[in-house]
């Protein structure tokens, strides 16, 4: 689209006012439910992306990686040697590689037990409950425990849960929701497996 420079300008003028004006507006701090859902691929990895800000900030992070946690990952190395980051990992792998419904439940629940340790220390300005979604679809965890925590943690902490199937009541309780839709993925579309660098 084609615009003349003045018509450009005043456009221009109008975004800046109307962003000024949220600006303004938004005067409360909070800390944020934050859900990350979705067919598509970079649910944690946006995730980690905000764990990044707040390390930055010299501020304390925590991490309890549920499901997938028997892969080696690049970021579980990168985190766990980094000075304000307790990253805790429980998960025995995807449920299909498992097949003992018992264990999964056990290990979700020890993962639970750990993150509800963080919530409750007031240690840390975010915590990232990483696939966190995919327990309560399977129902590892009841749901409305789950809320309970989540809904009465300190004001100023951030908590990031991921992964597909967020359920409904999660989706209501959060202050912010991406969900992340698949267009195209290389496994899929040209068998490329898994690399480096890019999921894992």
């Amino acid at each position: 689209m084609k615009t003349d420079p003045e018509s450009y300008q005043q456009m221009a003028q109008r975004r800046k006012a109307g962003f000024e004006r949220k600006k303004a507006a938004a005067t409360r701090e909070k800390g944020l439910l934050i859900v990350h859902t979705g067919n598509g691929k970079g649910k944690s990895t946006a995730a980690f992306g905000m764990a990044l800000r707040v390390l930055g900030h010299g501020m304390r992070l925590g991490v309890v990686q549920f499901i997938k946690g028997a892969l080696h990952t690049a970021e579980r190395d990168f985190f766990e040697s980094a000075a304000n980051c307790d990253w805790v990992t429980v998960g025995d792998g995807y449920t299909w590689n498992t097949q003992d419904r018992a264990a999964d439940v056990a290990t979700a629940r020890k993962g639970w037990e750990i993150a509800q340790q963080m919530i409750a220390s007031k240690n840390y300005r975010m915590i990232v409950l990483d696939e966190l979604n995919v327990v309560l679809k399977y129902e590892y965890l009841p749901l409305d425990e789950v809320l309970a925590v989540l809904n009465s943690r300190p004001d100023a902490l951030h908590i990031v849960v991921t992964g597909r199937h967020a359920q409904e009541r999660m989706i209501e309780a959060a202050d912010l929701v991406t969900e992340m839709r698949l267009v195209k993925h290389p496994y899929r579309v040209q068998q490329i497996k898994a690399q480096p660098g890019i999921e894992f």
